[in-house]
């Protein structure tokens, strides 16, 4: 008759079992250090930096046609000036972003799946959030690797535009001004333009569709904002317009840009008045809050 002391101990549950690494017994650096590698490592994926060599090919390619516009300006403006007759860019520091959006859609659609959509279809964030890692820190850090590599895209025509400028001896406050407005639009327009592709890519796990629907809601959001624009503008009815302008990120962060720095416009209708001016801030403010609040909401409903 067995004894009942050899029955076998019950199993533990919830516990992570031994793979390697358990039996460490020394320091853990803790969240803190987790999040400062993903975010590194998701910024310089974004590059393709540390992938393979095909994965280089596309990000590094849209630099390069996003800086190749600003160097011939740049080297118009400092070379032919007195010819011209020139007192300022050629293109606006506030206009080039909005000109080159084609390229700034194709890489943030392209880079938001790779960061969001691939955890989640291979189911790879169960390892992140096993380890000391909240769901929210793992969600504002992976959309802060995307915001900043979008960030560093839309700048740094703009910093070559800036040097360009000094350069060709425009006036260096007012230069530095325009400089720094457009830096901060930069940003907002990264943040927005992230936090979109970021949640699209979480909602549609399939990189291929996902990437589509990134340049769908885009840049079709934008076309139709600009026929509305043009149509309002011609027949009279600029309020139209700026209404419709809220509905697009370029030609919001644009408004916004015009609003508190009296930038140029890139739109027929940009915000004119106090009203319609904080409507466009409090429409930036509601897209980065809610596109936060919608990752987080998703992010949730993933079991561990």
């Amino acid at each position: 008759m067995p004894n009942p002391s050899d029955a076998p101990a019950a199993v533990p549950t919830g516990v992570i079992h031994d793979i390697g690494y358990r039996p460490y017994s020394g320091p853990r650096l803790g969240e803190r250090a987790v999040a400062r590698a993903l975010f590194v490592t998701g910024l310089r994926n974004c590059f393709g930096l540390g992938r393979s060599g095909r994965s280089k090919i596309l990000p590094m390619t849209l630099f390069g046609l996003m800086l190749l516009p600003a160097l011939i300006l740049v080297g118009i403006l400092v070379q032919a000036r007195k010819l011209l007759g020139l007192d300022d860019h050629i293109v606006a520091y506030s206009v080039y972003p909005v000109t080159t959006q084609l390229l700034i859609s194709i890489f943030v659609a392209s880079q938001a799946p790779a960061l969001i959509s691939r955890d989640l279809r291979f189911r790879t964030i169960t390892l992140y959030l096993a380890r000391p890692t909240r769901r929210s820190t793992y969600v504002l850090v992976r959309m802060a690797s995307l915001t900043a590599a979008t960030f560093v895209l839309i700048a740094s025509p703009l910093l070559l535009m800036y040097v360009g400028g000094l350069l060709a001896e425009l006036p260096l406050g007012r230069e530095t001004g325009r400089f720094l407005a457009a830096a901060f639009a930069a940003l907002l327009l990264a943040a927005c333009l992230s936090g979109l592709a970021a949640l699209v890519a979480a909602l549609t796990l399939r990189r291929g569709l996902a990437v589509a629907a990134v340049i769908i809601v885009l840049l079709v959001s934008y076309t139709v904002v600009s026929i509305i624009q043009g149509i309002s503008f011609d027949t009279g009815h600029e309020t139209v317009g700026e209404v419709a302008g809220l509905f697009s990120p370029y030609t919001l962060v644009n408004g916004v840009q015009v609003f508190l720095f009296d930038s140029q416009e890139s739109t027929a209708t940009p915000p004119t008045g106090i009203g319609m001016g904080l409507a466009y801030l409090a429409a930036t403010a509601v897209t980065l809050l809610g596109t936060v609040g919608a990752m987080l909401a998703r992010y949730r409903r993933i079991p561990t």
